[in-house]
């Protein structure tokens, strides 16, 4: 199956709202401030973005306290075209765990990681819903270590679900990762060195051993 280019369907959507003059509103999942820099950069000059800190994957609870408020601190400090303003979830690990349970033993970016995927974009289309938000998007898609085919397939699935648009991406495409790490170092943002679950966390820390 060919794979799609989706930075080619973003870019036809941007010159679409330039050319109409509209900036439309965008509930924006962010799995961290690194990861979000560049998207923010970016997206906020086409739309008034809402970033949506929801992230039950994480491990240990300090990591969320510690990633969130980078987020905050990221979105106070950058300067952007068009507003972007805040919503944490809030924390509760259980939810994770309980949407895993039994792929607890598969390998990184296999099912356990499809069915992560699924409860935060499920609960960010959830969010758009219910504020009237025009698209909803993830950062995730900005890692090179993230299937931005699934990520935009589970997306779609879920806009349908919910009845808000999915905003296609792809946003490792033209450097977005590279810019990601220019702007981490700007804003001087803890960058993390594991996706943020407990079996991220276990593989990276085997990772480090074996070096």
């Amino acid at each position: 199956m060919n794979k799609v280019n989706y930075q080619k369907q973003l870019d036809a959507l941007t010159a679409s709202l330039e050319k109409e003059g509209r900036v439309p509103t965008l509930l924006l999942h962010s799995c961290c401030a690194p990861c979000s820099s560049y998207v923010i950069e970016y997206l906020s000059q086409y739309f008034r973005i809402t970033v949506f800190y929801y992230n039950p994957n994480l491990y240990p609870d300090e990591e969320y306290t510690r990633r969130s408020g980078e987020q905050k601190r990221l979105i106070s400090e950058m300067k952007t075209k068009h507003p972007v303003s805040y919503i944490d979830e809030g924390f509760d690990s259980s939810q994770f765990y309980n949407a895993v349970k039994g792929l607890e033993k598969e390998p990184e970016g296999g099912a356990r990681c499809r069915e992560c995927f699924l409860l935060r974009l499920g609960a960010a289309a959830s969010q758009a819903r219910r504020r009237g938000d025009d698209y909803f998007a993830t950062t995730l898609t900005i890692s090179p270590l993230k299937d931005a085919q699934l990520l935009n397939e589970l997306g779609q699935q879920l806009a349908v679900e919910y009845g808000v648009k999915w905003l296609p991406s792809d946003f490792k495409k033209r450097e977005g990762y590279k810019r990601s790490i220019e702007l981490s170092r700007e804003y001087g943002l803890y960058r993390q060195d594991y996706c943020g679950c407990v079996f991220s966390k276990a593989e990276s820390d085997r990772r480090k051993e074996q070096r």
